[in-house]
């Protein structure tokens, strides 16, 4: 049987060389394991790559900066939330940013898609973005070693609203946090598929965004009678979606986005 993923150590890495033998840790992985860690001889990592089940590997040998481990096992589990919940976030500043994204990971989050949003106080473009995005990844890569996740969500690149509208798959629903909406969660059916969630920036959208997106099918939702920071306002939807339809009710994995 496998360790407890929470007791023992778990490190994403995309170079995971195979099941079985005994490889070296990616520097980067490796210098975690031994200045951060302190980790010695004998001591068990879980590794996973994000597509799916997690591998259990113990310290056979440090010499200087390199970490040799040996492979014991493979654990097919997974920790994927019951309900497909994908997350259009319009841009903010960044420790915003990196909260939410951090956060929604935790909370089972299945893919996150950065807007640039015309309130939207940070603009991003060029190797500005793609240095971003990369951050970006980091921070889920980080939360799912943190959560028992073994499957990374992805973090698509910053795209404009109106294109993000304009490719999103035709199934699921789609929701939209909104002051003026009238909907809330209580009068909704169970979804059939997906459940896309939109947040506005700190401004909030223009009534032309808005417009845009009910075109688009977002039912606009208030979550009640008060007006919650763009930080608060997706974790806070995501929670009660869980507690609704997902994991807070029953915990069944499903295969991500």
């Amino acid at each position: 049987m496998l360790p407890d993923p929470v007791a023992v150590p778990r490190f994403y890495t995309d170079m995971l060389p195979g099941k079985a033998g005994e490889f070296e840790l990616p520097p980067s992985v490796a210098h975690h394991a031994l200045q951060v860690l302190r980790l010695k001889v004998g001591d068990a990592i879980v590794l996973f790559d994000g597509t799916g089940g997690e591998h259990r590997v113990r310290v056979i040998r440090t010499t200087g900066r390199a970490v040799t481990v040996g492979h014991e096992a493979f654990d097919p589990r997974e920790a994927e939330s019951s309900l497909a919940l994908w997350l259009g976030q319009a841009l903010c500043a960044t420790e915003k940013m990196d909260w939410i994204l951090q956060k929604a990971v935790e909370l089972g989050v299945a893919r996150c898609s950065p807007l640039e949003t015309e309130r939207s106080v940070v603009r991003l473009s060029g190797e500005r973005a793609e240095r971003r995005i990369a951050h970006w990844r980091r921070v889920t890569e980080s939360a799912c070693e943190q959560t028992g996740r073994n499957r990374v969500p992805p973090v698509d690149p910053v795209q404009p609203l109106r294109s993000w509208l304009g490719n999103l798959p035709s199934d699921g629903m789609r929701l939209m946090l909104s002051p003026e909406g009238d909907a809330s969660l209580a009068t909704l059916e169970p979804p059939a598929g997906p459940v896309i969630v939109l947040v506005g920036p700190e401004g909030g959208f223009s009534a032309e965004e808005a417009e845009a997106a009910r075109v688009s099918g977002f039912l606009p939702l208030r979550l009640g009678p008060r007006i919650l920071r763009t930080e608060t306002a997706a974790l806070a939807l995501v929670s009660a979606l869980q507690a609704r339809w997902g994991d807070f009710v029953e915990a069944r994995p499903r295969l991500p986005l």
